[in-house]
């Protein structure tokens, strides 16, 4: 089987990150961002989703965790969509509904080579709440665009219910895990490529 890893590194005047996954792992996560409620995130998704994954990253946090969240999520977004290959043999899709305590959230996932992302159910104020003090909520929706466009992924999270905004955000990232896990997994009844037009 051919691996399906990705090594990547982007540098920009506002972040410098160093990347590296492999999509048939055990969920592995060695992951320092200097934004630790997203290395708490990444590293959910990373134990969900059976990717290995080791990110180190670090930004212009002083002014604000914006650009090195979001350049991470650009970058590892990338990095599936390399490791992904030419996607022969994959299920294509994946869905998962996963609780944490109050908070309940819906993902579905499609390899399509498409990318689009449909984001619902957060409630009001979420997106300018401060999630440890650092994080804040809007950078969730932020995230999944980034991964889904520069994966080209199909992407819907919904937030069925939920109080706490650390257990919504973690809820929505271990949901999407869990999808990206059965989307990305080999099927062996499949093939070629899970597709009519014979390409994703």
């Amino acid at each position: 089987m051919t691996k399906r890893t990705a090594t990547l590194q982007r540098e920009t005047s506002e972040s410098s990150i160093e990347l590296s996954l492999d999509l048939d792992g055990t969920g592995e996560s060695d992951i320092e961002t200097s934004v630790p409620f997203y290395d708490h995130l990444l590293t959910a998704f990373a134990k969900h989703s059976l990717t290995d994954l080791r990110v180190r990253a670090t930004g212009d946090t002083h002014i604000d965790m914006h650009h090195t969240v979001e350049d991470i999520g650009i970058v590892l977004g990338q990095a599936i969509k390399q490791a992904l290959g030419d996607k022969r043999g994959i299920s294509r899709y994946g869905d998962a509904l996963v609780p944490l305590d109050e908070a309940l959230v819906q993902a579905v996932v499609d390899i399509s080579g498409r990318p689009y992302l449909v984001h619902s159910g957060e409630p009001a104020g979420f997106e300018f709440h401060l999630i440890g003090g650092h994080f804040t909520g809007s950078m969730v929706r932020h995230v999944f665009e980034a991964i889904s466009f520069n994966a080209a992924l199909t992407t819907h999270v919904t937030v069925i219910g939920g109080r706490d905004p650390h257990h919504i955000a973690e809820a929505e990232f271990k949901a999407f895990a869990r999808a990206f896990r059965q989307a990305k997994a080999l099927d062996p009844l499949i093939s070629g490529i899970p597709s009519t037009k014979g390409a994703l």
